[in-house]
């Protein structure tokens, strides 16, 4: 299998890092920050216009039939851009959830971006709690999801709920739901308690086909955001190189010191381990290596997002923290992006149990 991408796949990244470029806006970002419930719409706008919301659906049901690796390109160029919105990554998890079970009636309203999907799966600390909390009987549910990403515009939802004690995949229509936002390190998340009470919903799965199938949807999730981690810790390397570069001490530019240096090179290592445990995760996709190579990306992935904001802070100094340089957008999302989906444990222990099943 190739780690390179090829031309079609290279043009895709170059296309999506160049129209966010050219329209995202610092300002507008950081005005989310102190914001509940909004996103930033020009960011989501694009997003539609450019396909994107169609990348991974079929071209049957109104998509553009492509897959994994050209999403993850167009969520790394999101990602570098520290985009104001969570719907690509959530989207897909849902699309790919309703194509799995056959449920494909709202696949074209989300290619078209018509129709706003989320994925409401964790509660608490527990990414994949096979007994929730929300319970599902005579076709309703009943409960509470916390901090559902995305949860306070989504129009539908894929829920993990159970029967009994046995967990059970559903998917929801939102129209009748309350949802109470939940502010956060990050706002433009769009986190939000959806409280059912008798909400109708369609059975996607059951069981541990269920448990199977939400775990599957989490992976692929999982590398998407992954992606989006390697764009905006490579972001902040060029940040941090540039400044580098121009800034001065004792007469020389500050990257001529090795304690800088050094910094930079280590965080070019881990920024390439990740980029590659991403490519090979995204061209995994529907293998028996999949959940693996989606543990390594991840794993490596938010590593590399969490050192980099870190250290990026750190090569600027004082103005580092100042709110006008903004390095700060990339520090909340690098936190943020690091719990969703799951946290390093999860993953890590994730890893252990597949490669000892794998061993044995």
């Amino acid at each position: 299998m190739s780690i390179l991408y090829d031309e079609g796949q290279q043009a895709i990244a170059t296309e999506s890092r160049r129209v966010l470029d050219a329209r995202m806006d610092k300002g507008r970002l950081l005005a989310l920050l102190e914001q509940v419930g909004r996103i930033d719409q020009p960011f989501w706008d694009t997003a539609v216009e450019q396909g994107w919301t169609a990348l991974a659906v079929p071209e049957v049901h109104g998509g553009l039939g492509l897959g994994l690796i050209e999403l993850g390109l167009v969520a790394q160029a999101a990602g570098a851009a520290t985009s104001g919105a969570p719907f690509l990554t959530v989207g897909y998890g849902a699309a790919q959830a309703l194509l799995a079970a056959g449920q494909t009636g709202d696949l074209a309203a989300l290619a078209a971006g018509e129709k706003l999907a989320t994925v409401a799966f964790a509660e608490g600390s527990d990414p994949l709690p096979a007994g929730s909390a929300v319970t599902y009987a005579d076709g309703k549910l009943h409960g509470t999801k916390p901090a559902v990403i995305g949860g306070l515009k989504a129009d539908i939802a894929v829920v993990l709920a159970r029967i009994d004690w046995q967990p059970v995949l559903v998917m929801a229509d939102l129209s009748d739901v309350t949802r109470t936002a939940v502010p956060s390190f990050d706002n433009s998340r769009l986190y939000a308690d959806l409280t059912f009470a008798g909400t109708p919903a369609t059975v996607l799965a059951e069981g541990q086909t269920a448990l199977d199938l939400a775990r599957d949807v989490l992976a692929r999730m999982a590398v998407v955001t992954a992606h989006e981690q390697v764009g905006g810790a490579e972001a902040l390397l060029n940040i941090a190189r540039d400044y580098s570069l121009t800034r001065k001490a004792f007469g020389q530019p500050i990257g001529a010191f090795q304690s800088i240096k050094h910094r930079i090179a280590e965080l070019y290592g881990l920024i390439e381990v990740a980029r590659a445990n991403c490519i090979h995760a995204a061209a995994s996709e529907g293998t028996d290596e999949f959940l693996i190579a989606a543990a390594d990306a991840r794993l490596s992935a938010t590593e590399a997002y969490d050192t980099a904001s870190r250290d990026c802070v750190q090569i600027h100094g004082g103005i580092g923290v100042t709110w006008e340089q903004g390095l700060h957008l990339h520090m909340r999302r690098a936190r943020t992006l690091g719990i969703e989906q799951g946290n390093l444990l999860f993953w890590e222990d994730l890893l252990v149990d597949q490669l000892a099943g794998a061993a044995a």
